[in-house]
């Protein structure tokens, strides 16, 4: 990959209005980024805003060199160290910001996750879990937020344990998880999918977690309540077809109903290592293929009509509806449909949400 074509990238991400989903859509169908930069103005006109805001050549060219100067790279889905398993799911990050030793991500993963607040007991069984694990060449892979997941990268630090944070990778939250998560830079593998300097928003975190899924072959719970991010982080591990694991905990716990409510929903019981690597072990090999991702333009499908235009608008309200019911009630070809999707996102009208669903702004 060119220099060049490196920046374009870089910038078509940063660009407002253009997330995970929009970007890899420019890129198929434009085939670089280059291209797709060029693109972009006209597919923001049709979509009913006015100038594209793009990312400048300057704002791209300070974040590749801010990286450096961590000793960070950026890796791009379709580069050889990107994880095979984060590249096959929906919305995949088209850019990750990473410290550290990749090879780590070609090793069977697990994720663990669960409280920020967990009991002592959670904590000791994380930080055990992930000892076994890693003395079992499996990699651990969590968010380093407080509670399990601080226990499970402690476990995990004699073998090989990867990072996942809502920040850019030069900011540590919490703060008191500062060393730890340098030691993992240095010594592990630390992922950011935020630029350098970005703080962690609120936003950013459901961001990560489908990062920590997308790189597992499963995910294991260790305490969380009903409305948590450790179940946000199964759920979505279960919607790319990883296996979901759970500890069960006493029902006199709030902190165990999210693990409680897995199990009754079809997770797998946790309470050894070799459950987890039972569970694992039965995994499609057709999962861990090495994909060969290539960008090359393809044909356009043609320009929508105003007429096709509207009557996709016309069947979008705010609450999230699949992209699959649009093609069906429209009676457009998929094709169309999803370009008019893309433009009505490019234009900041649409907001594209878990399980290719889309509502209106």
């Amino acid at each position: 990959m060119t220099p060049a074509e490196r920046l374009a990238r870089l910038r078509l991400i940063r660009t407002p209005h253009v997330g995970p989903v929009s970007w890899h859509q420019l890129m198929q169908r434009f085939g670089s980024g280059e291209a797709a930069l060029d693109a972009l103005p006209d597919l923001v006109l049709r979509g009913g805003a006015g100038k594209a805001r793009i990312a400048s050549t300057e704002v791209a060219e300070r974040e590749f060199a801010r990286a450096a100067e961590l000793g960070a790279r950026h890796i791009f889905s379709d580069e050889p160290d990107y994880s095979p398993l984060l590249r096959e799911v929906e919305g995949a990050p088209p850019v990750i910001v990473v410290r550290g030793d990749t090879a780590m991500l070609r090793r069977p993963c697990v994720a663990i996750v669960g409280a920020r607040n967990a009991s002592a007991i959670a904590c000791r069984f994380a930080r055990q879990l992930a000892a076994d694990l890693v003395a079992r060449d499996v990699t651990v892979v969590s968010g380093l937020a407080r509670g399990v997941d601080t226990a499970a990268h402690i476990g995990a630090l004699g073998g090989s344990t990867v990072g996942v944070i809502a920040s850019g990778i030069d900011i540590a939250f919490p703060p008191e998880n500062a060393a730890l998560q340098e030691k993992i830079a240095a010594d592990q593998l630390l992922i950011a999918e935020q630029p350098p300097g970005s703080e962690p928003l609120a936003r950013h975190f459901p961001s990560r977690n489908r990062i920590i899924a997308g790189l597992a072959h499963g995910t294991v719970v260790i305490e969380a309540a009903p409305r948590s991010g450790s179940l946000i982080t199964a759920r979505r591990a279960g919607d790319y077809g990883r296996e979901v694991m759970a500890v069960p905990g006493s029902p006199l716990d709030p902190r165990a109903q999210g693990c409680n409510l897995l199990i009754r929903e079809g997770a797998t019981l946790i309470q050894t290592v070799d459950d987890v690597i039972e569970a694992v072990g039965s995994i499609d090999a057709r999962m861990v293929r090495e994909p060969a991702r290539r960008y090359t333009a393809v044909p356009a499908c043609g320009d929508a009509g105003d007429g096709e235009r509207r009557t996709v608008i016309d069947l979008l309200g705010p609450t999230p509806v699949a992209v699959d019911e649009l093609v069906r009630q429209s009676g457009q070809a998929a094709a169309t449909v999803q370009l008019v999707l893309l433009e009505l996102e490019l234009a900041g009208r649409i907001e594209r949400h878990a399980g290719a669903r889309v509502s209106r702004v």
